[in-house]
């Protein structure tokens, strides 16, 4: 299991209630992409930094979604895009709930 870690700069105009009502296509979407376990969505409206933690199955599938992923957040304004990918620990996840 690979966790996939996005996060970025981004208008802090568009983050709370906006982001939840223009983000529902992208949420729905998630769920198709391949291996896609799950998201939690991120955000601080302070520093303008918006994000998620992603969970997939594998790290190919997480960094193909990663590349198409780094494509939208370009195309709509985001910057100083950080792409990071990590095991999952699952013995110890499953101890606190993590998984």
């Amino acid at each position: 299991m690979i966790l996939l870690q996005i996060h970025f700069d981004f208008d802090k105009n568009m983050s709370g209630n906006r982001l939840a009502e223009n983000g529902k296509p992208l949420a729905e979407s998630l769920n198709l992409e391949e291996g896609f376990i799950s998201k939690i969505w991120i955000e601080n409206q302070e520093t303008g930094v918006a994000g998620g933690i992603h969970l997939f199955d594998n790290a190919e599938n997480a960094r193909s979604f990663a590349e198409k992923q780094r494509e939208r957040l370009s195309s709509i304004g985001a910057a100083n895009i950080n792409i990071q990918y990590f095991e999952v620990n699952q013995s110890l996840s499953m101890i606190n709930k993590g998984i």
